[in-house]
C-alpha cells in the first residue's frame, strides 16, 4: 500500500494494531505508532483509541497506554472506557477509580467496566456501591452483578440482586443455576431451572454440569434424558462432554455407546475434548476397541488425547501398546510431559516391564529435562518392588531428590507382601508410622504382611490400635450397568436384593480359580 502510494486513513492503523495484537508483537505496534505521528494521525480520536487499547493488552504495557491518553488533545467516552478498562484488567483498581471519578461523561459501559473489575479482584463491598450509583442499568449490568457474586460464591448476594432485577434474562437465570450448583445446592438450582420460562442450551448445560461436578452422575444422566425428549434445544459439545465425563464414573458402557453413535448420527465434528471424553469413556469401561476408533478417527490430537490412550491401554493390560504408542508420539514430533510419563511408567509398572521402564525414566530425565514428581519415583518404586529389586528399590529411593513420603514407603511394603518378603517390615511399618499413623488403608496393608508371614501376635496388635482409636477403613466400591441400572456395590455389601445369587456365583467362582492353581 505504502509503496503503491495510496495514503492511509484511521482504519487503516486500527486493523494493523489488531493484527500486531493478535500476535503480541510489541515491537510491530511501535512501528505502526511511529507512522501515526509521522503521518499526522495524532489528532485522531479513533486511531489514539485503538493505540492505547493495543499497549494495555500487549505485554500489559500500561505506561504507554497512559502516555497516549495524557497527550491526547481530545479524548471521547472511549477513551476514558479503555484506559479504565486497562488498569481493572491488570488490577490497578486505585488508578482505574481515579479516572472514573475524574471522567466528565459516563456511559454504561463504563459503569459495566468498573464494576467487573471490581468483582473480578474481589472487591464486592466497593462493587455493589458503584452497582447502586448507576443512573441506569442494563442486562449486562444485572449480569455482570449476579456472575461476579456467584464467582466470589457469595450466592446470597446473587440472589438478592437476582430478585431485584425488573426484567430477567435467560442469562441471569442461568447464572444462578451455576451459582447453586457450584455451592452444592443442586435442589435450589433444580428449582431455579425449572423455573426458566424459556430455557437455551447453556441452562441445560449449567444443570447437568453440576450434577457431574457433585458427583451426581445418575441425575446428570436423566437431565440428559429430559433434554432430549423435550427437544426445545438440542445438546451441543459441551453437554456431551459433560455427560460423557458421568458415563466414565458410572462405567456405563450403553450410555457411552449410544452417545457416540448419537455424535456419528448428529455428525458431530470430533473437536479435541469431544474425542478425548470418548476415549476416556470407552477406556474407563474396559472398551478399547472404541477407544481406538475414535482416537483414529480424530483430525486433531494433542498431549491430553496421547496421555488418555496410553492411560487407556495401560490400565486394560495392553501394556507393551501402551509403550508403543508413547513411541510413535515422540516419533510424531510431540514432547511428552510430565503426565504423560506417569502414564508410560504406570504401563511398564502393570506389565512388569522392568528395562523399558528405566528406560523411560532416563529418558524423561535426560532427554527431555523433566524433574521427576513424587508420582514417577512412586511408579519406578513400584516396578523395582514387583520385580523383587528390593536392594536396588531402597538404594533408588536414597537418590531421589525429594524426601520419600508415606506412598512411597506403602509401595514397597506392598511388594514385600506380594514377594513374602518379611524382612523390611519392621522398618518400613516404622517409616510409615511416622508419616500417616491413622491411615486405615496403610495399617490395613501392615496388618495383611503381618499375617501373610506368620507374624499373628503383630497383626492382632494393630488390629487392637486401630480398633481402639476409632479408625475404620472405608469400603471400596464399584459399579456395573447392566441394562438402564446401574448397580452399586461395597466391599461385603449385604443390602443388593439379589445379594444371595450374586455370593453364591462368588463361591463358584472362588472353588474354580482354586482348581486352577492345584492344577
Amino acid at each position: 500500500m505504502r509503496v503503491s502510494n495510496v495514503t492511509p486513513n484511521s482504519f487503516t492503523f486500527t486493523f494493523l494494531l489488531r493484527c500486531c495484537e493478535s500476535f503480541e508483537s510489541l515491537e510491530a505496534g511501535q512501528v505502526v505508532h511511529g507512522h501515526i505521528v509521522k503521518l499526522g494521525f495524532e489528532s485522531s480520536v479513533f486511531a489514539k483509541n485503538t493505540l492505547m487499547d493495543f499497549y494495555a493488552k500487549c505485554g500489559g504495557n500500561l505506561g504507554s497506554a497512559r502516555k497516549v491518553f495524557d497527550e491526547m488533545p481530545d479524548r471521547d467516552v472511549v477513551s476514558w472506557n479503555t484506559m479504565i478498562g486497562g488498569y481493572m484488567i491488570h488490577g490497578d483498581q486505585e488508578r482505574a477509580l481515579c479516572l472514573f471519578e475524574a471522567m466528565p461523561e459516563r456511559n454504561v459501559v463504563t459503569w459495566n467496566s468498573v464494576i467487573a473489575g471490581l468483582l473480578k479482584a474481589g472487591n464486592m463491598e466497593l462493587a455493589r456501591s458503584v452497582f447502586k450509583r448507576m443512573p441506569e442499568k442494563n442486562d449486562v449490568s444485572w449480569n455482570t452483578m449476579i456472575s461476579g457474586c456467584v464467582k466470589l460464591s457469595d450466592i446470597e448476594a446473587a440472589r438478592a440482586v437476582f430478585d431485584e432485577m425488573p426484567e430477567k434474562s435467560v442469562i441471569s437465570w442461568t447464572a444462578m443455576v451455576s451459582g447453586y450448583a457450584t455451592i452444592g445446592d443442586l435442589q435450589s438450582a433444580r428449582k431455579m431451572f425449572d423455573r426458566i420460562p424459556a430455557k437455551n442450551v447453556v441452562s441445560w448445560n449449567a444443570l447437568i454440569a453440576g450434577y457431574v461436578n457433585n458427583h451426581m452422575f445418575d441425575e446428570a444422566l436423566s437431565m440428559f434424558q429430559h433434554m432430549l425428549i423435550d427437544g426445545s434445544c438440542k445438546p451441543n459439545q459441551t453437554t456431551l462432554i459433560s455427560i460423557l465425563s458421568a458415563c466414565s464414573h458410572l462405567g456405563s458402557h450403553e450410555h457411552g455407546k449410544w452417545i457416540d453413535s448419537f455424535i456419528r448420527k448428529n455428525k458431530f465434528d470430533v473437536s479435541v475434548p469431544l474425542g478425548n471424553a470418548l476415549i476416556d469413556t470407552f477406556a474407563k469401561c474396559g472398551d478399547m476397541e472404541n477407544a481406538k476408533a475414535v482416537f483414529l478417527r480424530m483430525a486433531q490430537r494433542c498431549i491430553i488425547t496421547w496421555t488418555t490412550m496410553i492411560s487407556g491401554l495401560a490400565v486394560n493390560g495392553h501394556c507393551r501398546d501402551a509403550l508403543e504408542l508413547y513411541e510413535k508420539m515422540c516419533l510424531e514430533g510431540i514432547e511428552p510431559d510430565d503426565v504423560v510419563f506417569v502414564a508410560v511408567l504406570s504401563a511398564c509398572t502393570h506389565g512388569g516391564l522392568l528395562e523399558e521402564g528405566k528406560r523411560v525414566f532416563d529418558q524423561m530425565v535426560i532427554k527431555f529435562g523433566i524433574k521427576p514428581r513424587i508420582d514417577h519415583y512412586g511408579c519406578m518404586v513400584d516396578l523395582l518392588g514387583r520385580a523383587g529389586k528390593f536392594e536396588e528399590a531402597l538404594s533408588f529411593i536414597k537418590s531421589m531428590h525429594l524426601e520419600p513420603n508415606a506412598v512411597i514407603w506403602a509401595t514397597l511394603l506392598s511388594a514385600c507382601k506380594i514377594h513374602g518378603n518379611g524382612e523390611l517390615l519392621e522398618s518400613l511399618t516404622r517409616r510409615i508410622l511416622e508419616q500417616e499413623p491413622d491411615n486405615p488403608s496403610y495399617l490395613t496393608l501392615i496388618m495383611n504382611l503381618s499375617s501373610s508371614i506368620g507374624r499373628w501376635q503383630d497383626a492382632l496388635n494393630f488390629r487392637r490400635a486401630t480398633r481402639d482409636k476409632g479408625i475404620e477403613k472405608i469400603p471400596g466400591c464399584s459399579s456395573i450397568q447392566i441394562g438402564n441400572s446401574v448397580h452399586e456395590f461395597l466391599a461385603k455389601d449385604t443390602k443388593h436384593s439379589q445379594r444371595k445369587e450374586i455370593y453364591r456365583i462368588l463361591g463358584c467362582l472362588n472353588g474354580h480359580l482354586k482348581l486352577c492353581e492345584v492344577e
